[in-house]
This record gives structure tokens, C-alpha cells and sequence, in this order.
């Protein structure tokens, strides 16, 4: 990897753009200063490809848009440099003050400004790629030993009493593992096991904290912590020699090395990862308020567990109590039996021979032959039914015909007078039947239930098809008559007007009043 001056060197020719040296525009006008800017940026963009610059980061932003800017510089120089969202997304670490980067990108200038800078397209730790090299050959070679096998992981003790720390005594991480062991156990020992987390001899101190820590046997697991840094920080921990360490112990082991994005070799060694040195304490101890719950849920499980188990005791308990009674209450109960079931062949005997007794008595009364008296009173009853039911034949048939009277009385001519009818007969003295029979200006008479009147006809009509025998459907008459007695001049069947007046006190309407009807004669 070449920096930026190694590829561009103070003798290196450079094209300017412009001409050969000391040449002005053909045309002899002056630039403005924004095609000034836009030349020399399209100058740097044809003269520098892609290339990587190493140094260090200072005054990096993240801007609201997701754009970094930031930048970079050594003992003598420094270079702005904005690295865009969509580059930003891909780079695999925080960036902070102070790390040492390399970042591969354009030399531009930002002609609004006319700042020269570099537009980033990819950035990583100083170093990384060759680190990062190492670190993959090492997870090569363990894998394939089988280090990392699932079937090696041990699970962790379901509630520890003692619980081993390796890692530095002024680690801020020890400080979190211990507060929150005092908060979710307290009542769980901690032993510590100092060792240098960082640095040449790191490693070699971590394998020895490890190998007193099994060797002592004072603890039921162990905890190999560090906070977070830079990959040449966590480096110590991506050492062979603290893999195999942990592979090795006879301890199960917790690692929580750096923040949750950080992943070393001892990660996949161990038995169980936790993405930060808090989170290996929460998972080494339960909580103690989540055991002393399932405690109590676990003691009324183990109470109503014992109360079943007494209560089908009790049950079975009174079983055999009634199976091994005396042998006297079972003589007594079968006697009970014995004397219940001679009771009920007793009384059905007794009912039997009382049945048959009947029987044979009324099959004797039937052998015997009748008395005179009894046919005497035979004959009697006989005769009175006989006369009970002629004098009901006779009652039937005097209802009968009272029935067919009342029903000829009812169609009798007088009758139907009497129901509001009137007869009309013509000058001949024939019923009227039609009123083809009639001519305008006839005389006919009226007969009522109760006398009778003569009338002269203003007008005939012929019968409605819709009625019948002269009357229609709404009750009028095709004489002019209502079928309740009431004509369709006021005048009722009996001879008087709706209001009161006898008809020959009323003009005629049919007539336009010239003309009264004679009076009546009353009937022939």
C-alpha cells in the first residue's frame, strides 16, 4: 500500500490543463472564479485515481444526513475529507478521535468553496488488513481442529457460588461485572484474577491468571472480561496461546471481550459469548429476585404436589377401611338382605292367592244360571234405556224441525219485508223483476212489511254487470235501492225519508220536485 506521496513525487511530471507552462487562454479572457474551480477540480479528478492516504482522524462529524466529515492528518499536514452516507453504511467500525485510519478515495475540490479535500470511499483501521489477515488464518486453523465445535461447549452452573474475573484490576470492566453481580447476586463470591488486558505481555499473563484459576479450583466458572477498543486493544485476545488456554480449562468460561460488533478468537473458544463484559455477568448469574420467584413457584408446585398426594392416601385409606370391616357387620347386612327378600316373597305369595280367589269367584257367578228376579230387573232396564232413547229421538227431531221453521220464516216474503225489502208491481199488478219492465212516467206500488205507497219511475237503469240479481258490488240496487232498506233518493224501505218525513211531504229529485206520489191505497 503506497501512501500519497509515494505516488506522486515533487519531480513528477503534472498536467496542468492549461498549456504548456507560463501559457494564458487563446482567447485572452479572464476566468471567473467558478470555472477556475471547476478546471482545477476536473484537473485533480483526470490526474489522481483512486489511492489510499494513511493518518490520523481528527474533528469528525456525523452530519444529519448520514455524511461523515471529517480530517486526516500527520506530524506536518493535514487533508479534509467527507466520506457520503452510502459509503459511510459500509464501514465496519466507530470511527473516534484520535484512531489511526486509512481510507482509499478522489482528491477533489469542493468548488463552492474551493477547498481541497479527499471524497472517501472507503475507510478502515491503520494496520487492519494485515491484523485482520492474521486473524482469519488463526480461526482457520482452530476450526478445523474443532475448538469451536458446539458439542465442546459446557453449559454454565444454574446458580454459582463463586465466580472467577479474569482481567485488569483498573478496568472499568471489572467495575461493571462487579456491580451488577452485587445487584443481581450478592450473595454470589467474586474472586479476582488480575492480569494485564492489553500489550506485548498480555497474553502470556492472561494464559496464567486462567491456569491459577484451575489450578486453585476456588470457583464454579470464570469470566474473561476487557471494555472496548481499537482491534490492536483487543489484539491480546486473538493471541493462540489464550485460545488454547481457554479450550483447555477444566472452568467453563464467559467471555465478554470489547462492545457487541467486536469479535475475537477467545469469543469462539469459549463456552458461551456475551457482547459486553455486563452482559457475561448477567448470564454467569441469575437474578436473585427471578430465583427467590421461581423458588416460591417451585415450593407451591412441591405444596400442592404433597397435598395430592395425602389426599389419594386419605382416599385409599378409607377404601381399605371399608373393605375390612368386622365380619359380624357383613353377617348382619347379609341377614338384613336374607330377611328383606322373604318379606317380598311372602307378600307376593299373598297376593297371588288373593288374585286367584277373585278369579275363581267370578268364574263361579258366571256358572250359575240367572234368578228370576235378576231377569225381571234386566227387562226393566231394558225397557228404560229403550224409552230414554226414543224420548231423545223424539227431543233430535223436534230441534230439527224448529231449525227448518226458523229457516222458512226467515226467506218468507213477510220476513224479508220486515228486513227492509220492498215489492214494487207494475200498472198490471206484476212483481217487477227487471227494469226492462218499466218506462219512464209508470206508476207502480211499493209493498212494505208495514203498508204500502205508490211511486211514479223518473228513470230505469240497466243492471250492473258486477252484481248480482240486481245489486252491485257496493251495496246498491240497480232499482235504486240500497240492500239495507235505504233507496238511493233518501228514502227508506219504509215508507219515511232519511230525514224523518213521510214521501209525500218531499219533492221527488228524480222529478225536480213537479210531482208528488199519490198516497198509498195500502195493499190488496
Amino acid at each position: 500500500m503506497t501512501g500519497f506521496v509515494d505516488r506522486i513525487g515533487p519531480e513528477s511530471p503534472v498536467n496542468t490543463g492549461f498549456g504548456h507552462p507560463g501559457a494564458v487562454d487563446d482567447a485572452g479572457r479572464v476566468l471567473s472564479v467558478s470555472e477556475l474551480n471547476r478546471r482545477v477540480n476536473g484537473l485533480l479528478e483526470r490526474s489522481f485515481p483512486l489511492l489510499w492516504v494513511g493518518g490520523e482522524l481528527s474533528n469528525f462529524t456525523r452530519a444529519a444526513s448520514g455524511h461523515w466529515y471529517f480530517t486526516l492528518k500527520d506530524a506536518s499536514a493535514q487533508v479534509r475529507a467527507v466520506m457520503f452516507r452510502g459509503h459511510a453504511r459500509l464501514v465496519d467500525f466507530a470511527p473516534r478521535e484520535g484512531d489511526r485510519i486509512e481510507v482509499r478515495g478522489l482528491v477533489t475540490l469542493y468548488e463552492p468553496r474551493g477547498d481541497f479535500q479527499l471524497r472517501v470511499e472507503q475507510m478502515q483501521r491503520a494496520g487492519q488488513g494485515d491484523l485482520y489477515a492474521q486473524f482469519l488464518r488463526l480461526k482457520q486453523k482452530l476450526a478445523a481442529e474443532g475448538l469451536f465445535d458446539a458439542d465442546r461447549k459446557r453449559a454454565l452452573p444454574p446458580a454459582p457460588r463463586t465466580i472467577g474475573v479474569v482481567t485488569s484490576a483498573r478496568a472499568a470492566a471489572l467495575r461493571d461485572v462487579l456491580i451488577t453481580l452485587g445487584r443481581r447476586a450478592p450473595d454470589v463470591a467474586v474472586i479476582v484474577y488480575p492480569t494485564p488486558v492489553q500489550g506485548a505481555e498480555a497474553p502470556a499473563s492472561i494464559v496464567a491468571a486462567i491456569e491459577a484459576a484451575n489450578r486453585r479450583a476456588e470457583c464454579e466458572l470464570l469470566l474473561l472480561v476487557r471494555g472496548g477498543g481499537s482491534i490492536e486493544d483487543l489484539w491480546a485476545f486473538n493471541d493462540e496461546r489464550v485460545a488454547r488456554a481457554v479450550a483447555a480449562s477444566a472452568l467453563p468460561v464467559v467471555c465478554g471481550v470489547g462492545h457487541e460488533t467486536d469479535f475475537t478468537i477467545a469469543d469462539f473458544v469459549a463456552d458461551l459469548r456475551a457482547p459486553t463484559p455486563t452482559a457475561a455477568a448477567q448470564l454467569a448469574a441469575p437474578d436473585r429476585g427471578e430465583r427467590l420467584r421461581a423458588l416460591a413457584a417451585l415450593g407451591q408446585r412441591l405444596a400442592r404436589a404433597f397435598g395430592r398426594r395425602f389426599e389419594r392416601g386419605e382416599q385409599r385409606l378409607d377404601t381399605a377401611a371399608r373393605l375390612l370391616r368386622p365380619p359380624s357387620a357383613r353377617w348382619r347386612e347379609r341377614a338384613h338382605a336374607l330377611g328383606t327378600l322373604a318379606a317380598r316373597i311372602s307378600a307376593a305369595a299373598r297376593a297371588c292367592l288373593q288374585q286367584q280367589r277373585f278369579a275363581l269367584a267370578d268364574s263361579a257367578g258366571r256358572l250359575r244360571p240367572p234368578s228370576l228376579e235378576a231377569r225381571i230387573g234386566h227387562a226393566v232396564a231394558l225397557e228404560r234405556a229403550q224409552a230414554r232413547a226414543a224420548s231423545q229421538r223424539v227431543a233430535a227431531a223436534r230441534a230439527r224441525l224448529d231449525a227448518a221453521a226458523a229457516g222458512l220464516e226467515l226467506v218468507s216474503p213477510p220476513a224479508v219485508l220486515a228486513r227492509g225489502y220492498a215489492i214494487v208491481t207494475g200498472g198490471d199488478r206484476r212483481i217487477v223483476r227487471d227494469s226492462d219492465q218499466l218506462t219512464v212516467g209508470a206508476a207502480v206500488r211499493v209493498a212494505l212489511a208495514r203498508g204500502a205507497f205508490d211511486a211514479r219511475v223518473s228513470a230505469t237503469h240497466p243492471p250492473e254487470p258486477s252484481g248480482a240479481n240486481g245489486i252491485r258490488s257496493d251495496g246498491m240496487t240497480t232499482d235504486g235501492m240500497t240492500t239495507d232498506g235505504m233507496t238511493t233518493d233518501g228514502m227508506t224501505t219504509d215508507g219515511m225519508t232519511t230525514d224523518g218525513t213521510a214521501p209525500d211531504e218531499r219533492q221527488d229529485a228524480r222529478t225536480g220536485g213537479s210531482a208528488k206520489a199519490p198516497p198509498a191505497q195500502g195493499p190488496r
